[in-house]
C-alpha cells in the first residue's frame, strides 16, 4: 500500500513539473553596461523588473505580461525618464527588449544575456 501512495505522489509531482516551470523571462539579466536587471513573477502572466546594480538600484524597469517566451508592456528607461511601449522575447540565453515611445517616433532595443 505504501508503494502504491508513493508511486501515486511521483506520478502527480512529475505532472505538475511543466505546469511549475518558471517563464524564459525570470532571471537575472546583464545589459551591455553591465548593469544588471531582475525580472520576477508578480501576477498572472506578469513580470516586474527591478534594476539590481549601479546608479538606478532597487529602481523599476517596467512590467511585462505575457508566457511562452513571447511578452509585451511597459519599459522605463530610467536614465532619459522614458516609458517606453515595449516587446520582449527569450531566445536562449538572450533577452531581447524593444520599444516605442510617441506613436512610434522614437524606437529602442537592446540585448540581455542571462547571468
Amino acid at each position: 500500500m505504501n508503494r502504491k501512495f508513493l508511486l501515486a505522489c511521483a506520478g502527480v509531482v512529475l505532472m505538475a513539473g511543466p505546469a511549475l516551470a518558471e517563464e524564459p523571462i525570470v532571471g537575472t539579466w546583464k545589459r551591455p553596461t553591465g548593469t544588471l536587471i531582475q525580472y520576477v513573477s508578480c501576477g498572472a502572466d506578469k513580470y516586474c523588473g527591478t534594476v539590481l546594480t549601479g546608479e538606478y538600484k532597487g529602481k523599476s524597469i517596467g512590467e511585462m505580461s505575457g508566457k511562452g517566451g513571447s511578452y509585451k508592456g511597459q519599459v522605463n528607461k530610467l536614465d532619459e525618464g522614458k516609458t517606453y511601449n515595449g516587446k520582449a522575447s527569450v531566445s536562449g540565453n538572450t533577452l531581447s527588449l524593444s520599444g516605442c515611445v510617441l506613436g512610434g517616433l522614437i524606437c529602442k532595443s537592446e540585448s540581455l544575456t542571462r547571468q
